[in-house]
């Protein structure tokens, strides 16, 4: 018989990426260490319906996902994370709205009902929960791993829902994620990471934008950004 070792333990990262930023490698090296991921997937928004109209377009997001990969893959390498990187195109090629419970469907299908998934998200991501479409279901499909900022009291900002849910589902062991296939709720208080990109677009049209730009942002995807002059 074949041991728990043998189950697939999958990682997403799902955003606009728009551009991916550190923030985003931070969470994912974090995550890839502490639940031994097989494979991360970077999954960038199709057309993301909670965002404005100004969004870059998503080929191009792809292209810098891509691009933050080689550097997210470097780090791998260097830290001794044996974790696989996908970029994933499921949510630009799927028509429509990009939903998270579509995405998390779909990826347990391709996964099979034994892999241990686990979808990745900041706080903000968590205290935005109940605006997403049938969200009530994700856990269904995906477990949550959060990054909360330390000494931060992220349950007073929490909805009754949100808190109901943690009070059922929450673990205080990794452990408890990567043994079972979803369901379950993991947040972190070691790792401060901010995922939004909003704040980045604007300070990279001020003039501080190239000390910015490699404070930020990954080497090869800043190298598109320049390239192509994006974000100015």
């Amino acid at each position: 018989m074949a041991g728990l070792s043998t189950v697939k333990k999958i990682g997403i990262l799902g955003g606009t990426f728009d551009p991916p930023h550190l923030g985003h490698l931070k969470l994912a090296t974090h995550f890839a260490k502490n639940l031994h991921l097989d494979t991360l997937l970077l999954i960038p928004s199709g057309t993301p319906w909670q965002k404005d109209l100004n969004i870059t377009p998503a080929e191009i997001r792809f292209q810098l996902t891509e691009a933050a990969g080689i550097d997210l893959a470097r780090a791998f390498l260097y830290l001794q994370i044996p974790t696989q990187i996908g970029i994933d195109r499921i949510e630009i090629d799927r028509a429509g709205p990009s939903y998270a419970i579509d995405t998390a469907h779909a990826l347990r299908d391709r996964f099979g009902p034994q892999a241990s998934l686990t979808w990745l998200m900041g706080a903000d991501s968590l205290i935005q929960l109940p605006t997403w479409n049938s969200w009530e279901k994700l856990l269904n499909y995906v477990h949550f791993a959060v990054a909360s900022r330390p000494h931060h009291d992220l349950r007073s900002a929490l909805s009754p829902q949100i808190n109901q849910l943690l009070n059922q589902y929450q673990k205080d062991a990794l452990t408890a994620l990567e043994n079972s296939p979803a369901g379950l709720i993991y947040i972190d208080e070691t790792l401060a990471v901010d995922l939004s990109s909003t704040d980045l677009r604007q300070r990279l049209k001020t003039a501080s934008r190239n000390s910015l730009g490699a404070e930020q942002i990954p080497s090869h995807t800043l190298e598109i950004i320049t390239n192509l002059g994006l974000y100015q």
